[in-house]
């Protein structure tokens, strides 16, 4: 099969030749796993059979706020905090916070489709047409987490659970854009895309983040626009939520929602075995390989035992796509990593971790 055909297969919930590959780094992992492999192309290392496709951003650049390292394309302001490991980047200027009335919304510099350049998708899409290719990612729409950056969490979720009318604007200001961005995007490449990736994490580690009824109210008829844009255009439709969602998973596979990424096997009500058996038959799952315990914490064998359960029982008759439930953290050790995708790629124990010493020798050799 090919790396297109084996995602489809399993999203389609048939058996594949072996389990579909996906894999979400830390930039720290990354450079980790470059540096062992002597290659930047960890993809094609490790086995991934989906690759991303964007437009070109053509626009102006946003000036940097005072005081901050980056900006976004909303306006956000960020500066870079360390944490053990590694560093990430957290908002410090956050403009939509002082929008109160529907004037400044107006006013407000939104980003725009029309800075973007389409017309290269298409050759993009033909670059990589063996594999599963994949339009968006986990910040689309992602309503509490790209609001809340630029308006503070806290305010973010006050405006939802109270439908303020201000912050409902600021909201929809991100899905429209959004749902645009997928539309030209979808239009362009004209078949070419064979998965609408969105995001919105629905869920913490207790349960949903909202009640269901806030769900259906307010963030169902926003993602089913996007669902069914997907669908209108051939694709499937995958969307990644963290934490517990096992509450809403009727809802999503009522949505039409072909494949939830990337599960967390940890939160409440997210054992991986009863999922797959009250919900496989109807959604896709990625993910389930433990980023908070397993990878960082565990053996190497425990590793080895994870990966193997989730590609033997999960992925038995399809409908599971192999990954780790979130990005690898810095303070997972590399040969946790390596074990993991040597059992999703079906080779010898260790086969991974000699490619540093088959890049050593031939080194030597060469010289």
């Amino acid at each position: 099969m090919t790396p297109k055909e084996r995602v489809l297969a399993a999203i389609n919930h048939l058996q594949p030749d072996r389990v579909p590959i996906q894999t979400y780094l830390t930039p720290e992992i990354e450079a980790q796993l470059a540096d062992h492999f002597g290659s930047s192309d960890i993809l094609a290392v490790l086995g991934v059979d989906f690759r991303g496709v964007a437009p070109r951003f053509t626009g102006a650049e946003r000036p940097v706020p005072e005081g901050c390292a980056s900006v976004d394309e909303w306006g956000t302001g960020y500066i870079m905090k360390q944490y053990p490991g590694g560093s990430y980047p957290e908002p410090f200027h956050q403009p939509q916070a002082h929008l109160s009335s529907l004037e400044d919304v107006d006013a407000y510099p939104w980003p725009r489709v029309d800075d973007y350049d389409f017309s290269g998708l298409p050759a993009q899409c033909d670059a990589v047409s063996d594999y599963a290719v994949c339009l968006g990612g986990a910040g689309m729409p992602d309503i509490v987490n790209g609001v809340g950056r630029g308006r503070g969490m806290e305010q973010v979720l006050l405006d939802i659970m109270t439908q303020d009318e201000v912050g409902v604007a600021v909201i929809d200001r991100r899905c429209d854009f959004y749902y645009d961005f997928c539309r030209r995007a979808l239009e362009t490449a004209d078949g070419l895309i064979d998965i609408l990736c969105l995001g919105e994490d629905c869920g913490n580690q207790l349960g949903p983040m909202f009640d269901p009824v806030v769900f259906d109210r307010f963030f169902r008829p926003r993602l089913q626009r996007f669902y069914d844009l997907g669908h209108a255009f051939g694709c499937k439709v995958m969307m990644h939520s963290c934490g517990s969602t096992r509450k809403l998973m009727p809802r999503l596979i009522e949505m039409g929602l072909d494949v939830l990424d990337a599960v967390q096997p940890e939160p409440a009500g997210m054992n991986p075995e009863e999922v797959k058996r009250e919900f496989g038959d109807k959604l896709a799952f990625c993910g389930m390989i433990s980023t908070q315990h397993t990878l960082p914490h565990g053996t190497e064998a425990e590793c080895r035992a994870e990966a193997r359960h989730r590609i033997d029982v999960i992925g038995k008759g399809g409908g599971y796509i192999f990954s780790p439930a979130h990005c690898i953290q810095p303070d997972t050790p590399l040969e946790n990593v390596l074990a993991i995708y040597e059992e999703a790629l079906g080779l010898t124990e260790g086969a991974l971790r000699a490619a540093r010493r088959a890049r050593g020798t031939g080194k030597e050799q060469h010289r």
